[in-house]
């Protein structure tokens, strides 16, 4: 590997940045804490770009590029870190985006999942959702949940990803790891196959079309646990996602076939601390028979509101963790009203302890 580039991961590694952007008429640029900063102040010529792209293509990502003019993979870069790639073309030149991932797997205690999430992934059937903004660890989440169940359950589990991030060796369970666009076409074409593999659990990388969200609230119902993530930044905003995914005359069922199968919505984003670092701020909604029916009678208005009073079920608004992580000094009180959703609601809160 070229001296810039191995350099380049060297460093964001020595400055725990989660990313690096190499563009064309810019110095090198890591992501840390959220913020960009440049590594050095040399600025890349278009050779240089595309002979660090270079380094990390093989001939079939290579060959993807050309084609569609972008290309996503995984790459291991020495042992010591593994990278989710995203090569584009702009403006007639290339730029690189890089996911820097930790080559040691992470745990169920290293990111703080809430007991509630960790409590639906040992159901037998239903769907345990993961959602959140780009970036605020949703991968990272279930990979410590799939490290969890291999470590726990004797399990066969079949992942989709795109790409793969975390590989899991085969501890007490049985796990297939499958990249789309390697070793199958599509999303929905790879769940559709999964239900002929004897899975216990299926994780879908991306609820992205319409036939995925079908066929895995199906899986869900059928006996299979299904875990997958959107981008959406509430429970109740994610239930309604998936319905306004489908045509109107069929949303009436799919809201029965949701309520019904659906166990646990997580959603996360990645908060800076006071001390320069970065949290997870979660909320968490566990389906209830309370829950269930007003996801069958198009009252997801609600949901926010019965999640405040499910406490002891270990539910929680993401406000009422932000408020939390202020009071225990973990954030600022500009960062949990920045990250709020009803930031004048956060504050009077605050303000009244």
């Amino acid at each position: 590997m070229a001296n810039r580039m191995k350099d380049a991961i060297l460093g964001a590694l020595q400055t725990k940045a989660s990313d690096i952007h190499i563009s064309v008429g810019r110095p090198i640029q890591f992501r840390c804490a959220g913020e960009l900063v440049y590594w050095n102040d040399e600025e890349l010529g278009a050779q240089e770009v595309h002979q660090c792209a270079e380094e990390l293509l093989d001939a079939r990502t290579r060959s993807v590029l050309e084609r569609d003019g972008e290309v996503d993979f995984a790459y291991s870069f020495e042992g010591i870190a593994r990278l989710r790639c995203n090569v584009f073309h702009e403006r007639g030149n290339l730029a690189l985006a890089l996911r820097l991932l930790p080559v040691d797997m992470p745990t169920i205690n290293d990111v703080a999942t809430p007991n509630a999430l960790v409590k639906a992934v040992t159901k037998k059937r239903g769907l345990v959702l993961v959602t959140g903004p780009t970036g605020s660890g949703k991968s990272t989440t279930l990979a410590a949940l799939i490290h969890y169940l291999n470590q726990n359950y004797k399990k066969h589990i079949v992942t989709l990803e795109d790409p793969v991030e975390f590989v899991h060796p085969h501890i007490l369970s049985i796990i297939h790891q499958r990249e789309i666009g390697v070793d199958t076409k599509s999303f929905s074409a790879a769940l559709r196959a999964a239900l002929r593999q004897d899975p216990d659990v299926i994780l879908v990388g991306e609820m992205r079309d319409l036939e995925t969200i079908s066929t895995a609230i199906t899986a869900a119902e059928t006996g299979h646990l299904v875990l997958a993530t959107l981008h959406t930044n509430s429970a109740a905003a994610t239930v309604d996602r998936i319905i306004d995914a489908f045509p109107e005359e069929q949303q009436q069922q799919i809201r029965i076939q949701l309520a019904n199968a659906i166990e646990c919505i997580l959603c996360q984003s990645l908060v800076p601390t006071a001390d320069g670092g970065r949290i997870g701020a979660f909320e968490v909604m566990v389906a209830t028979n309370a829950i269930r029916n007003l996801i069958r009678e198009n009252k997801t208005f609600q949901i926010t509101s019965n999640i405040q009073t499910g406490k002891k079920l270990g539910m929680q608004t993401m406000d009422d963790h932000l408020a939390e992580l202020y009071l225990t000094r973990r954030i600022s009180l500009n960062t949990a009203v920045d990250y709020a959703h009803d930031p004048v609601t956060l504050q009077k809160k605050i303000m009244a302890i």
